[in-house]
């Protein structure tokens, strides 16, 4: 069984069985982001994507989640879709769950019919980034697709049956475009209605577009405090009942976590503590992607 290069995966991916049906990101070009780089992206054949199925069999007694990468599996061909599903489920009886990250390019790609039969066969949940629900910032940061196209994915990943997962970065507007990224970001999720929110914390990663852009004083980071203030008015914007909601990645300044909508008061009680200085901020040297 194969991998080639460094390894990205979700966080509650951790104990997944990984498989790279391609490899890098099929987009790679966005000024914040620093995965994929050492990687050519491409299509593996899809016998060797079986072969390595067929020997973590061998070699693992027990697998009860699978996560399909790299950064934009979803991009397969159906049919390679059908066959490796179609393996898991011979193979690997016990499996509760295949998942991947898919591009919302690669879902409008799909038909209604083809994402329903991939529901079918097994692929229960598909990761997405959404990044930021305002076009203007989506544009800067070199995103290449537009907040209606990723909504549109996520309602169709949705309609399939499938769990939809979804993140955004706080701070990716920078101090001049906060409002309108938090603004804009709560009311894109809030037509998305994913299963899963996870919201970030931006750090600039040295080697990226955004990096050379910070130095320059081309881009501002905004410090913990814009970041709750942000957050906050996202909130505020935000309505989506039922949404498992995470903010508690090593990335944030402050942990918040709850469900959707029962759970938005307590949470912006928080954000407004930590404004106040009643809570303290995750120092930097503590942070991490």
């Amino acid at each position: 069984m194969m991998y080639e290069g460094r390894v990205f995966r979700p966080p509650s991916e951790a104990y997944s069985l990984i498989i790279q049906s391609t490899i890098g990101c099929s987009h790679n070009k966005c000024d914040f982001c620093d995965m994929y780089k050492e990687k050519t992206f491409r299509v593996r054949e899809i016998q060797a994507v079986l072969d390595d199925l067929s020997a973590a069999r061998r070699d693992y007694s027990g697998v009860e989640r699978i996560f399909v990468a790299d950064g934009d599996a979803l991009i397969r061909r159906t049919d390679d879709w059908r066959l490796m599903l179609e393996h898991i489920r011979s193979i690997f009886p016990e499996c509760t769950r295949v998942s991947c990250y898919g591009s919302p390019r690669s879902v409008l790609r799909k038909s209604a019919e083809d994402l329903r039969l991939l529901r079918e066969l097994g692929l229960n949940m598909v990761y997405m980034g959404l990044e930021s629900g305002s076009d203007t910032v989506l544009k800067d940061m070199n995103k290449g697709e537009a907040v209606d196209e990723i909504v549109e994915a996520g309602i169709r990943v949705k309609d399939a049956g499938m769990t939809l997962s979804v993140t955004a970065i706080s701070g990716l507007g920078g101090t001049s475009l906060w409002e309108e990224h938090a603004i804009k970001t709560g009311e894109a999720l809030s037509r998305m209605k994913p299963d899963y929110i996870g919201l970030l914390a931006l750090m600039i990663v040295d080697g990226t577009p955004l990096y050379e852009r910070s130095a320059a004083g081309m881009f501002e980071v905004p410090g913990p405090m814009e970041i709750s203030a942000e957050t906050l008015l996202m909130l505020e914007n935000l309505d989506s009942e039922g949404s498992v909601f995470r903010s508690n990645h090593p990335s944030n300044y402050v942990a918040l976590k709850g469900t959707l909508n029962q759970d938005i008061e307590p949470m912006k009680n928080i954000l407004k503590e930590a404004l106040k200085g009643q809570i303290g901020y995750r120092h930097e040297w503590a942070r991490g992607l």
